[in-house]
């Protein structure tokens, strides 16, 4: 627990978050810390799991979810969300040298997922205030405006995450310590 925030569970959070927890722990096998700590507003949870949703359902392909999901979180320096997602993407058969370069911030080889890493970055990192010139590249890559449009909705979910984990210090589950990371991990 770090300036007091506390990670709940489906026994002791706040009423209205116990079914959400309830639900992931049946989902994931487990309550997330992170879970656990936005079960304190049982409305940060909701959010958080409806984009997730969302997400999930975008047009991206299932690798270009997990590049913008690990993006943002390096890009955001969110050591918990970097550890999760890298756990989550090889679990999803994204090859392992995919997800070091993630990791480490570094250029992609496949330049459908790379044009995918590049916009992410941009959007974060820029604020969304992304130069039209990136735009057309991303869209000259094979890409479309809805995919952009998707990229901005796994950023803005990223952004709750990774923001609840820097305020929170959200302790690593078990589940992703083998991806544990740091912000002196990304070279970029």
């Amino acid at each position: 627990m770090m300036h007091g925030f506390h990670t709940y569970d489906e026994s002791d959070a706040p009423e209205a978050a116990r079914p959400m927890l309830a639900a992931a722990k049946k989902r994931m096998g487990f309550v997330t810390t992170l879970n656990g700590v936005m079960a304190e507003s049982p409305e940060l949870l909701a959010g958080y799991n409806a984009l997730a949703e969302q997400f999930g359902r975008s047009s991206l392909p299932a690798a270009a979810k997990q590049v913008v999901l690990i993006t943002a979180s390096v890009a955001n320096g969110c050591a918990y969300c970097v550890a999760a997602h890298s756990t989550l993407a090889l679990r999803a058969r994204v090859p392992a040298e995919v997800v070091e370069d993630l990791r480490a911030g570094r250029p992609l080889t496949d330049q459908a997922l790379e044009a995918v890493r590049r916009l992410t970055h941009a959007v974060v990192t820029q604020r969304g205030w992304v130069a039209e010139a990136d735009v057309e590249a991303f869209l000259a890559a094979g890409h479309t405006r809805r995919h952009v449009l998707d990229i901005v909705l796994g950023v803005g979910m990223k952004t709750l995450s990774n923001y609840t984990n820097h305020l929170a210090h959200t302790p690593l589950d078990p589940a992703w310590q083998e991806q544990e990371w740091t912000r002196e991990d990304a070279t970029a």
